[in-house]
């Protein structure tokens, strides 16, 4: 009976107090995280506050946001309802075990002996301990430290039962909680044995175990001696390391020029010799409004700006400056800086005279929704374009920003870049009373929901002198009509969220992740797990490197088997006979080591084809020659050489002294034998000549008999005749002798040199070409 009631009853209870879709209460969807759900609640519990909202069902609606909430922010009950729809608003009978009051030993015959006199041992973490004042949970964790380490770094502790090293850790994490919290660090605790899935997930392997968690990320503490020093020292590194900029003379008027990423700029005087922790801190959290820098007083490269802003040397000091660089909006002096006036400070001026709208985040701090009418809180916004030619127009809105007596509290001015808002900008535009072109107009909104807006466009545009000072005018009226009426703006919209111009690349994106990856890695590795991964890298490697030497060996060894078998005129084991043999071309240098077998020694019937050129021509000439002798390469009984003739001048000299009839003086020009081709036969000991501007006449004669060279035909070995003059020259009448004909008649260049080799050769193995012997090689080759 008692039973078929208690039913009864729960089913009642289950009907009356069940929470509908926690989704569709707090309207978001279903793949919200958990930062939507927060700022949804929020949004919407300052809208049904009963003591704000005097409707009816305030009450009701504002009980069942917080329950939709409770149930999505905690991870197991948000899990439980996506799978199985069950929102557990039922009274909870679930009891999670006391592990501060479980007696790991009870029952033990020997627990009177540790637990008698002076032999207590404490073994549990009681509720009165110094961990246990500090414990969170799983969800406290994922809920509340995450999200608030974008903004301030915490230090997590793991600590169990059984832990001695935890009851010694104990005074030194008593210390960093008294000296760091303030600074604004957080601290918290967690019980390793009573969230055992949160201890395995971050690789907690030991206690007691220390992370820092900033950004969301976990950052393991690797010394193995937990110290004041060293955790002191953890947690500086675990702050970007450009969140604090140093500064001189040299670099502070650029940093001070540097608003134009949107944020305003802070500079902390201060004697110290290295960045003080807390304001480290400090810029940490307020990365997103400040850049923050440093100067050292007592420094000779610090002097200037000191003087300028009049700083005191003996005192800290916190410039705050916006677009003016000249003079600071806010100034602090004190003996030392404490962390909660630096913020109070910043807090209160962490926005540019204009600032502009670069992301939604920005726009909920600039301009908050309102569900009160008469409060009427404006933003004033200049619709622009990112281009210098705009800049003009956004220092006439600062200056009259400046010169306007309006409640800052109540009305906020800013600007945006159309290209970048493109689709807030078109819900503002395509609406009633919205001008043809947005570029340069100014609007005033109100925020009446998260994403429903009241606006008001203004006639005029700022965009000339006169219709500047029309829209102050008009701005200014329109602004304090506003203010001291309870009218409301007349047009409604709906708006999108704006875009985050900050947020990073897809290419940045992938790199911050791998990185990250890299750095949960190495965080997680621990060191009896990485020695055997690197052993067993190294043994890879190790067995890589010994078979591309042995593969390199065995090609070595094939090659000089291939080798020796060619030299020996033998097939090759295991290669398959060619059909063809290949004929290679080779082009050798006739010079002294080569003297020997390329002409003194050369067998009956051979013969060496020398082409003479220098160092100037060798690169331009030398393919030429090789393609127009290739066909000839199967010729057994040619060979193939270039000689230096700049080298070699005295041994040509001999050669062409030995054609000659009668002994006489030569003056050989080296660069009128560029491109001469020797046909030398050594065992007759003769030789045919081709040069480009003396081409041979083909002239074929049953009894042509070996002639030498005479003096009329000399020079087109190279040489010339010293005894000739130039007396019958008449460049006038158009009549040159036959050197000056020579030199400016004609002109052949490198690349044509080699134009006629072919038919040459055709000449000389037809047998028709001038043969010209010597009685002996010259010795003096080099």
């Amino acid at each position: 009976m008692y039973g078929i009631k208690f039913s009864a009853l729960f089913i009642i209870i289950h009907t009356v107090v069940s929470l509908k879709d926690p989704y569709a209460t707090l309207g978001v969807p279903r793949s919200a995280s958990i930062t939507d759900i927060k700022q949804a609640y929020k949004r919407l519990a300052r809208e049904w506050h009963p003591d704000k909202n005097k409707e009816p069902e305030a009450e009701s609606k504002f009980i069942e946001i917080n329950k939709a909430y409770e149930l999505l922010s905690d991870p197991e009950r948000k899990r439980l309802f996506d799978r199985s729809g069950v929102t557990e608003d039922t009274p909870n009978f679930r009891h999670y075990p006391d592990y501060s009051q479980f007696r790991r030993f009870e029952g033990d015959p020997f627990e009177h002996i540790f637990s008698q006199d002076g032999f207590n041992f404490q073994y549990k973490f009681s509720q009165g301990s110094f961990y246990h004042k500090h414990t969170i949970t799983a969800k406290a964790f994922e809920n509340h430290v995450v999200p608030n380490s974008n903004f301030q770094p915490y230090l997590i502790l793991f600590y169990g039962e059984l832990c001695f090293a935890c009851i010694n850790a104990e005074p030194i994490w008593r210390k960093l909680i008294q000296e760091l919290e303030p600074l604004g660090v957080g601290f918290a605790a967690i019980h390793a044995q009573q969230e055992p899935s949160l201890t395995h997930k971050l690789g907690v392997s030991s206690l007691p175990y220390l992370i820092g968690v900033i950004d969301g990320r976990a950052i393991h503490y690797k010394d193995h001696q937990l110290s004041f020093i060293k955790v002191v020292d953890f947690c500086r590194r675990i702050i970007p390391s450009r969140t604090v900029t140093a500064l001189s003379d040299y670099s502070v008027e650029d940093f001070l020029q540097g608003w134009y990423d949107n944020r305003v700029r802070v500079l902390i005087f201060s004697k110290a010799e290295a960045i003080r922790l807390r304001y480290m801190l400090v810029a940490f959290r307020f990365r997103n409004n400040a850049a923050v820098g440093y100067v050292r007083l007592g420094n000779s490269d610090t002097e200037v700006v000191s003087k300028r802003y009049n700083i005191q040397p003996k005192m800290e000091s916190l410039l705050i400056f916006n677009e003016d660089s000249s003079k600071p909006m806010a100034t602090l002096s004190m003996t030392e800086l404490s962390t909660q006036t630096m913020i109070d400070v910043i807090e209160a001026n962490k926005f540019l005279l204009l600032p502009r709208l670069s992301s939604q985040n920005l726009f909920d701090q600039l301009c908050p929704t309102e569900a009160k009418r008469s409060r009427k809180y404006l933003c004033v916004i200049l619709i622009t374009k990112n281009m210098k030619e705009h800049d003009p127009y956004r220092a006439l809105m600062r200056d009259f920003i400046q010169h306007i007596d309006l409640p800052n509290d109540r009305v906020r001015f800013m600007f945006l870049f159309e290209e970048k808002q493109k689709e807030f900008v078109k819900a503002l535009s395509s609406g009633m009373g919205a001008p043809e072109d947005p570029i340069l107009h100014v609007v005033l909104i109100w925020r009446k929901e998260h994403d429903r807006v009241k606006y008001q466009w203004l006639e005029h545009k700022w965009d000339s002198e006169d219709s500047v000072n029309a829209t102050k005018d008009e701005l200014n009226a329109a602004v304090k009509h506003l203010m001291q009426s309870a009218e409301t703006l007349p047009y409604d919209a709906q708006v999108s969220v704006l875009a985050d111009e900050h947020a990073l690349g897809l290419f940045s994106r992938v790199l911050n992740r791998m990185i990250l990856m890299g750095d949960v890695l190495w965080d997680n590795i621990t060191r009896q797990e990485i020695l055997p991964a690197l052993s067993v890298l190294a043994s890879v490697g190790f067995i890589i490197l010994v078979g591309y030497i042995m593969s390199y060996l065995v090609q070595l060894e094939e090659q000089s088997i291939q080798e020796k078998y060619q030299r020996e005129g033998k097939q090759v084991p295991g290669v398959p006979t060619k059909s063809k043999p290949e004929y290679h071309l080779h082009i050798h240098e006739l010079r002294g080591e080569t003297y020997n077998g390329l002409v003194r020694l050369l067998k009956p019937g051979c013969r060496t084809l020398v082409l003479l050129v220098d160092s100037e021509s060798k690169m331009k000439l030398l393919p030429i020659y090789y393609k127009t002798v290739y066909p000839y390469r199967k010729n057994k009984t040619l060979m193939f050489a270039f000689l230096m003739v700049e080298k070699n001048l005295e041994w040509y000299h001999h050669l062409l002294l030995q054609t000659l009839g009668e002994q006489r003086e030569l003056n050989i020009n080296p660069k009128n034998c560029i491109g001469t081709v020797l046909s030398l036969n050594g065992h007759r000991k003769y030789f045919c000549v081709y040069h480009a501007k003396h081409a041979e006449q083909n002239s074929r004669k049953k009894d042509s008999k070996p002639r030498k060279i005479d003096g009329a035909g000399c020079e087109f070995i190279g040489f010339e005749d010293s005894n000739t003059d130039s007396e019958n020259s008449d460049v006038e009448a158009a009549k040159m002798n036959k050197n000056d004909a020579d030199i400016y008649g004609s002109i052949v260049f490198e690349e044509h040199l080699l134009d006629g080799l072919p038919n040459w050769l055709d000449r000389l193995f037809e047998g028709s070409t001038r043969r010209y012997y010597i009685q002996y090689w010259p010795d003096n080759m080099k």
